[in-house]
């Protein structure tokens, strides 16, 4: 991994756009550009008037482009305002490229939060240009209210809605509860604190990072073309492992998973690797862990089955992975530095 920039404050996350900037994302409400190697000296967007970072899981979280940004200056950002409570909102670039407008902000939606952790942030548009939202069950510890397995609740969830048919947004027709019995925007639950999820850029397989209980860590799947409506198990089972529940029908067990040793604590979900640069990477899901610092390979053979290995010691503490507009796999450290493979 080679540093290709640093100094930031509690650096969360990396996004690019089509023209080969590089966004990275601090919890205190700044996005920051990288053009050319370089990190701009003034910021992309500053929300600090709005976003409530004192709680370690509060703050700016998640960012997604729109597919057409370059046309229509869209990108959403997932942040806790002050109160906690979360926000997902979209901004608008102004007419210098490389400044947003704080002031164009559109909320589309807000969820009440009962505590200050498990907020998940990440957002993605996936492969059918619709706009996908992780969040966490809500906090505390154990799922005290059983958000993860509750469908009258966004919490503990991965959302899907339509950003591009209506303000502030569409329920997608196909959405699994969208004809009724469950809040219209879920299109997966039975998540306990999704910290970051993917597509990969070829197949269009999803792939989410799930903070463990205090035992085990894991990472979920779903193949391309998957209908909505995945349980994947919280808080009735922990990773592979039943938690307070003998409960297992209808869920879906991680496809890897590994102990929280307390050296080890907290998955950060990844990327596929396709940077044509580095093709024997290609098909390589690289995921990693806040505390220890281990990132992991994953990938399934030919027979179908998975096999994952400890790849990297960075020592650094990761919170995020990103992909570039030309496929390079990059490494966000929380103390402020981004990393290329």
């Amino acid at each position: 991994w080679a540093e290709v920039a640093n100094g930031f404050a509690r650096a969360l996350g990396l996004e690019s756009t089509a023209d080969g900037r590089l966004f990275v994302l601090e919890q205190r409400g700044v996005i920051w550009v990288i053009q050319d190697g370089v990190v701009l000296p003034d910021p992309f967007l500053d929300i600090r008037d709005r976003v409530e970072s004192s709680a370690f899981e509060q703050g700016l979280l998640g960012l997604a482009f729109h597919p057409q940004f370059l046309a229509n200056g869209f990108f959403y950002a997932n942040y806790t305002r002050f109160g906690g409570d979360t926000v997902i909102a979209r901004f608008s670039a102004s007419a210098e490229p490389n400044r947003a407008d704080p002031g164009s902000e559109l909320i589309l939606l807000v969820v009440d939060q009962p505590f200050a952790n498990h907020n998940g942030g990440g957002m993605e548009f996936g492969p059918d240009s619709f706009l996908y939202v992780a969040l966490g069950d809500g906090g505390s510890a154990n799922d005290p209210f059983g958000n993860g397995q509750s469908l009258d609740t966004l919490l503990g969830k991965l959302l899907r809605i339509d950003v591009d048919s209506a303000e502030p947004y569409e329920i997608p027709a196909d959405n699994p509860f969208a004809p009724g019995g469950g809040r219209p925007e879920i299109w997966a639950y039975g998540l306990r604190n999704p910290w970051r999820f993917s597509f990969d850029s070829l197949t269009g397989d999803l792939y989410i990072g799930d903070v463990g209980q205090n035992r085990w860590e894991e990472i979920d799947f779903l193949p391309a073309g998957s209908l909505g409506g995945a349980n994947f198990g919280w808080n009735h089972r922990e990773g592979r492992h039943a938690f307070g529940s003998q409960v297992t029908e209808g869920l879906i067990d991680p496809v890897a998973e590994y102990a929280n040793t307390g050296f080890a604590c907290s998955v950060t979900g990844g990327v596929v690797a396709r940077d044509a640069a580095l093709p024997e990477w290609a098909g390589v899901y690289l995921f990693g862990d806040y505390c220890s610092g281990e990132v992991w390979g994953l990938v399934r053979d030919a027979a179908g089955q998975w096999q994952g290995a400890v790849l990297f010691n960075t020592g650094l503490s990761i919170s995020s992975f990103g992909v570039g507009a030309d496929g390079a796999v990059y490494l966000v450290h929380h103390g402020g530095s981004v990393y290329r493979l």
